[in-house]
């Protein structure tokens, strides 16, 4: 394993991430316009008469997933701009490690490999069951475990000050 790098870790600009988000959001919708194509185009061929009103309920609930989520990287990622056009912020980072677009950006190859998977058996729609098991695995590990597992918070100097005085002023009234 090689050694951490010295110094500060090198910052991308406001430039860049604005060009990269770009780049970032084309790519996962034409990810997602493919493996619809795909999944239409032989479903239509090979499998019309196997058409049921269940498989067309799938298909627009990945596809009410692929908008959604090709709706949050826009938002997320959208640039700030001053009156002089000038470029205040340049949105969040959506190829940030561990961020916000991270999650984003599973969830749409996550769905896009089911949707090519389907095409070859409808059991694979199962694995869409990723989505919210991975969610609460997220919701568990960043806020219900350490908010169910914290420790109590320590006695301080002035808490211990505090607990004498009370006991002193017991001690009087039961005199």
């Amino acid at each position: 394993m090689p050694p951490p790098p010295k110094g500060k870790a090198p910052t991308k600009g406001a430039k860049q991430i604005l060009v990269e988000n770009s780049a970032t959001v084309n790519f996962y919708r034409n990810m997602a316009l493919g493996a619809t194509g795909f999944y239409g185009a032989l479903t239509l061929a090979l499998y019309t008469d196997n058409l049921t009103a269940g498989i067309i309920f799938i298909n627009v609930l990945v596809l009410t997933i692929y908008i959604g989520c090709y709706q949050i990287m826009k938002y997320i990622s959208r640039p700030t701009y001053t009156e002089n056009s000038q470029l205040i912020d340049p949105g969040l980072d959506l190829n940030m490690e561990g961020g916000m677009g991270e999650h984003v950006k599973d969830i749409v190859i996550l769905t896009a490999i089911t949707h090519v998977l389907a095409v070859v058996s409808n059991y694979f729609w199962l694995v869409l069951l990723l989505l919210p098991l991975r969610a609460f695995w997220l919701l568990w590990t960043n806020i219900l475990g350490p908010w169910f597992f914290q420790e109590a918070p320590q006695d301080t100097e002035q808490d211990e000050k505090k607990r004498k005085k009370m006991e002193r002023k017991m001690k009087r009234y039961q005199q």
